[in-house]
C-alpha cells in the first residue's frame, strides 16, 4: 500500500490560498480518480477538489474553515502499491528562518496532548491552523482570540499576532461586557488583493423578534459581499455623475441583427456586450478612468480588464472579468460576456475569471431600474450602471423644427472615487460612453 498526498491545488496566478468549506469524504471511504473529495472557497469563488487518485481516505489534515495555501498537504489517501508518499505533511510555506519555522511545526504537533480545545465554530473569523494550535496549547479562548486585531490579509491573526497578545496576556485590561462593532480601517491594497473591511460583531440575536419573524444568518458569500461593501465606502470618496442615452438606433438594429447573429455565431447578442464595447472604447479615450490606487501612490492599468456584475445561482452577485476588452471585436465581446455569464450561473466560475479588473459595468435595467448608485469595485476607481431602456416622449430636433416622438431611451449612472478622479473627467468620460451609443449606425455589419 503507498500514501498519497493530496495538495491544494493552483487555482490561478493570483490566488494564494483557500478556505476549507466541506468535506465531501470522510476517513475509511473509498475515493476515485477525479472524485471531488472536499469544496473550498477562495474569496469570491466556490469550487471542488478531485482525486488524482483511486484509494481510500485514511487522514484529514485540516478542518472546515481553515485556510489552506496553495500547494499544502490537505489530506492522505492510501493506494494500492508503490512506495510511500514523503513528507506526509506539507513544507511550511514561509519566509521566515528556519529555526522560527521548526518553532511552528514544534507548536503544531502540542494539540493532540492538550485537555484544551477551543470551540472555534463560536467565531465569525477565519483562523489559520497554526493560530488554532497557538491558542489551544496557551489555552486562548474563542472571545480572546476574537478580541485581536490581526495584521494579516482581511484582517486574520496572524503568527506574530497570536504570539505579541500572549507575551502581553497579563498586562491586557479586561474588555467592556458589551462589545460595539469595530471597523478597522481599510488600505487600498494589490489588484491580486480586494479590500475587506474587518468588522467585528456580537452573535447575539436581534433583540427585537416578534412572533412569526425568522432569523437568518448570512451566509459565506453574503458576509463578503458585506465587507467589500462596507470596504469601498470607507475608503473611496464616492461621487456620481448621470446622463440619459437615446439608444433608439441601437435597438433597431440589434433588432434587425440578432437572429442572423444568433444562426451564424450560435450565440445570443444582448445589448451587454454592445455597452461594454462602447465603455472600452471610452476608456482608450479617458486612460484615468483606467487606474487604481495604493496607498498615496496612483497606478495606470496598462491593460482594460472589464468586470461584469453577474448573478450567480443562490441569487448573490459576482464580477468575472473580460480580460483585454479593447482589443475584442463585436463579436468576441458577445462571446466572453455570455461564457462567463453562463458560468457564473452554473457556479463554474474559476479564480482567476474574477481577477484583475480595472473598471467594472453593472446592468441594473435587468431588474427594472431606471438609474442606481453602484458601489466601486476596489481598488478600481469607477464603476458604471446601465439603466432600463424605456419607450418615452422626446423633442426632436430637425431642420425643419421640433417635434415630440417616440424614442428608446436609458440612463447612465456613473460613480467614482472623488479622491482621484474629478467631476470633469468623470462626468466626460460617461458623456463620451453616451456619445459611442448615440451614434450607433443603423447599417453596421458584423
Amino acid at each position: 500500500m503507498a500514501k498519497f498526498e493530496l495538495k491544494l491545488p493552483k487555482m490561478g496566478e493570483s490566488v494564494a490560498e483557500a478556505t476549507i468549506t466541506n468535506w465531501l469524504k470522510n476517513v475509511g471511504e473509498s475515493i476515485e480518480v477525479d472524485e471531488a473529495v472536499l469544496e473550498i472557497a477562495t474569496d469570491k469563488v466556490d469550487s471542488e477538489v478531485p482525486s488524482e487518485v483511486s484509494g481510500v481516505l485514511v487522514e484529514i489534515l485540516f478542518n472546515v474553515d481553515d485556510v489552506v495555501q496553495v500547494g499544502q498537504t490537505i489530506a492522505i489517501i492510501e493506494t494500492e502499491g508503490g512506495s510511500v508518499a514523503e513528507p506526509i505533511l506539507a513544507p511550511i510555506q514561509s519566509n521566515e528562518p528556519v529555526a522560527a519555522q521548526q518553532i511552528e511545526e514544534q507548536i503544531s504537533t502540542v494539540k493532540t496532548d492538550l485537555n484544551f480545545v477551543p470551540d472555534f465554530s463560536e467565531s465569525d473569523k477565519f483562523f489559520s491552523p497554526l493560530v488554532k494550535n497557538i491558542a489551544a496549547a496557551e489555552g486562548i479562548s474563542v472571545a480572546e482570540l476574537n478580541n485581536i486585531n490581526g495584521t494579516g490579509k482581511e484582517g486574520r491573526i496572524t503568527k506574530n499576532d497570536i504570539l505579541d497578545f500572549v507575551a502581553n496576556r497579563g498586562k491586557v485590561q479586561p474588555t467592556a461586557s458589551v462589545q460595539q462593532p469595530v471597523v478597522a480601517n481599510v488600505q487600498p491594497v494589490s489588484q491580486a488583493q480586494q479590500p475587506v473591511a474587518k468588522v467585528e460583531t456580537t452573535k447575539n440575536a436581534p433583540t427585537s423578534v416578534n412572533a412569526g419573524d425568522e432569523i437568518i444568518e448570512m451566509d459565506r458569500m453574503r458576509k463578503l459581499i458585506s465587507g467589500y461593501m462596507v470596504a469601498s465606502v470607507q475608503t473611496s470618496a464616492h461621487v456620481q455623475s448621470f446622463i440619459e442615452v437615446d439608444v433608439t438606433n441601437l435597438v433597431k438594429w440589434r433588432d434587425k441583427i440578432k437572429g442572423a447573429f444568433e444562426k451564424r455565431e450560435g450565440e445570443k447578442l444582448t445589448f451587454t456586450p454592445i455597452m461594454m464595447e462602447a465603455v472600452a472604447k471610452a476608456i482608450k479615450d479617458f486612460p484615468g478612468m483606467n487606474i487604481s490606487v495604493e496607498g498615496d501612490y496612483i497606478i495606470k492599468r496598462k491593460n482594460i480588464n472589464l468586470g461584469m456584475a453577474a448573478a450567480l445561482p443562490n441569487g448573490n452577485l459576482i464580477v468575472p472579468v473580460i480580460k483585454n476588452a479593447d482589443q475584442l471585436n463585436l463579436v468576441g465581446m458577445a462571446k466572453a460576456v455570455n461564457d462567463l455569464g453562463g458560468r457564473a450561473k452554473a457556479g463554474k466560475l474559476k479564480p482567476d475569471d474574477t481577477q484583475g479588473g480595472t473598471y467594472t459595468v453593472t446592468n441594473v435595467g435587468t431588474f427594472g431600474s431606471v438609474f442606481g448608485t453602484p458601489i466601486i469595485n476596489q481598488p478600481q476607481v469607477g464603476i458604471l450602471a446601465l439603466g432600463a431602456i424605456r419607450k418615452v416622449p422626446a423633442v426632436i430636433e430637425t431642420p425643419e423644427g421640433d417635434f415630440i416622438g417616440i424614442r428608446q431611451k436609458m440612463f447612465l449612472s456613473h460613480s467614482y472615487d472623488h479622491r482621484v478622479v474629478d467631476g470633469a473627467l468623470g462626468g466626460s468620460f460617461v458623456k463620451r460612453v453616451a456619445e459611442y451609443l448615440e451614434a450607433w449606425d443603423i447599417n453596421r455589419e458584423i
